[in-house]
């Protein structure tokens, strides 16, 4: 329990000489230690990367699903992990619908059998588009994904990281020059008082004086009860 309290206290200290820290910079009244350039430049690169990726997704997805409540669907199923149910697309629909009209109109005759290819051609078409967007989604979004949701989570866990330990080392450069300051302006007023070393010399030769003074009387004391008047 005694451990804890003295861990909570060390990460609250800590917590407040960033916040301090940080608040100080803000109003200019504290060094900044700025990145090497080279990693500032990857920083924005990686920051130009997710914004430009997001908006390729976004078009992407719109798409190959043009309809904003089905998009809202799959999403809603792919957060549960759960498949989303097959829907005929338009091409295959209209496929569909043109065999059940040859059907209904006989396949013997030259419209229901025009219907019926076409139908089928339809279909096919339905079918295509359908590899098209399985294909897009796996080979084409799904790399994007993985790198929104992995490796750019990463480089800002690393950004983090990096940021918290600079405000501890400003912080740290902050109380150093903070103490230099106040052994500058102690070493200014020290003349004005005693100088240690000094005032240990002249306490010493007091006690040396005290001590002798101190022997006389003994030796005096000695002699008056050894030898006394008559």
């Amino acid at each position: 329990m005694d451990f804890n309290v003295k861990r909570l206290a060390a990460d609250a200290g800590t917590f407040l000489s960033r916040a301090v820290q940080f608040t100080e910079e803000k109003f200019g009244q504290a060094e900044k230690t700025e990145l090497d350039a080279h990693l500032e430049n990857l920083l924005v690169r990686a920051e130009n990367t997710k914004l430009w990726t997001e908006r390729i997704m976004k078009q992407t997805e719109v798409l190959l699903q043009p309809n904003p409540n089905v998009r809202l669907e799959e999403f809603v199923y792919e957060k549960l992990e759960k498949k989303a149910p097959t829907r005929m697309n338009n091409h295959e629909l209209l496929g569909q619908t043109m065999i059940d009209s040859g059907s209904e109109f006989g396949p013997g005759t030259a419209y229901g059998n025009a219907l019926m290819k076409c139908g089928e051609t339809e279909k096919q078409i339905g079918g295509a588009e359908r590899e098209f967007i399985h294909g897009a989604a796996i080979n084409f979004l799904t790399p994007f994904r993985n790198f929104l949701e992995g490796d750019f989570k990463t480089i800002l866990k690393e950004r983090k990281l990096l940021q918290v330990k600079r405000l501890d080392l400003d912080a740290a450069k902050t109380r150093l020059k903070k103490a230099r300051m106040a052994d500058a302006r102690a070493a200014v007023s020290v003349p004005l008082a005693p100088r240690p070393s000094a005032r240990g010399a002249s306490l010493h030769q007091g006690f040396g004086g005290c001590f002798s003074r101190a022997f006389l009387q003994l030796q005096f004391f000695l002699g008056v009860s050894c030898c006394p008047p008559s």
